[in-house]
């Protein structure tokens, strides 16, 4: 049985026919790290009790994660490949609109989300963010679509890009639960100068943003919507690295080479993953800290961790016996047999 080869493997010169503008954009974003990084040891000006920088950071990782996988994806696909260059340019003009208007908010020592300051750099920018947001949503959804009608290598790398930019979608539509939160009464706070700014909304259920976990910032009192928009904004490079580790075993392990068989393995990461996305996403709606799961969300958990390993033993026992005898052992076995009898 020969090895497979690995559907990801990547040349230098394979780099330079990656969507281009996505990487423009990705070269923005890895630029706006250094920034971000450069600005939480030399800036000490604060929003809610954290750098303002550490949004920016946290955002630019994401997009460069993000942005670079489906510069890599898009390249590789066969059918629509106008209609797909069109869409990832999309998304990197709208990444770049939302992610820099959330820079220059947190430079001017501002908020991005939710502020319905007066001022007019605010009001114009919260307009030109807002349709960022949209269209950020809308070229995911359709690549998303899209990728159900296309194959991109073996099965178990084609399902894992489907899933992930499936759920990625579903992420960012849990900001629609965010924006709902709307219809709560402005509250004043802060910004960096001490100047009082109105926010609507927040990612908060059941508290207002604050109060939260280093860096990250989701809430250590109540409901987060961050947390499973965050799990399922990177599923697609979870499911990959999946793949990419089955196909590195299969270097080593005889039964991993068997097509069929990764994909079943690849498969029941996704669904365990995707239930890890439901549950965070349950636990948030029902304003639950990320930290402090009540005795549903353990119950929860422990029934996806069980019903994922009963899928995985199966899937693993099965493909054992389908393993077929190393090369030689037949000859071998015949040399035994014919050496017995002449004795």
């Amino acid at each position: 049985m020969s090895r497979p080869e690995d559907p990801t493997s990547i040349s230098f010169a394979e780099v330079r026919s990656w969507h281009r503008p996505l990487m423009i954009m990705v070269a923005a974003m890895s630029a706006l790290i250094v920034v971000a990084i450069f600005g939480l040891l030399a800036d000490g000006r604060e929003l809610m009790q954290q750098s303002i920088w550490v949004k920016p950071l946290k955002f630019g990782v994401s997009f460069v994660i993000h942005g670079a996988t489906l510069a890599w994806l898009l390249p590789k696909l066969r059918k629509a490949k106008r209609t797909m260059w069109a869409l990832g340019t999309a998304l990197a003009v709208a990444g770049l609109i939302d992610v820099g208007f959330i820079a220059v908010q947190a430079a001017r020592g501002t908020y991005s989300h939710f502020n319905t300051g007066t001022d007019t750099f605010n009001e114009i920018g919260q307009v030109v963010f807002s349709t960022g947001v949209v269209g950020l949503f809308g070229a995911n959804l359709l690549i998303a679509i899209m990728l159900l009608f296309q194959r991109i290598g073996e099965t178990a790398l084609t399902w894992a890009l489907r899933a992930g930019i499936g759920l990625a979608v579903m992420g960012m539509g849990l900001a629609s639960f965010m924006v709902g939160t709307a219809t709560r009464p402005p509250r004043m706070v802060e910004d960096a100068y001490g100047n009082p700014v109105p926010l609507v909304g927040g990612h908060g259920v059941g508290v207002p943003d604050g109060d939260g976990m280093p860096i990250t910032n989701w809430s250590t009192v109540g409901g987060d919507l961050r947390v499973p928009h965050f799990i399922s904004l990177h599923s697609m490079q979870v499911f990959v690295l999946a793949v990419l580790v089955l196909t590195a075993l299969a270097a080593r392990i005889t039964w991993l080479r068997v097509e069929r068989t990764r994909a079943q393995l690849t498969g029941i990461v996704i669904l365990g993953y995707a239930a890890l996305f439901a549950i965070t996403a349950w636990q948030a709606l029902r304003g639950q800290s990320l930290i402090h799961p009540d005795t549903a969300t353990w119950i929860a958990l422990a029934v996806s961790v069980a019903v994922t390993a009963l899928l995985a033993v199966p899937a693993i026992l099965a493909a054992r016996r389908r393993e077929p005898a190393p090369a030689g052992y037949g000859h071998a076995a015949n040399m035994h047999h014919n050496s017995t009898q002449q004795a």
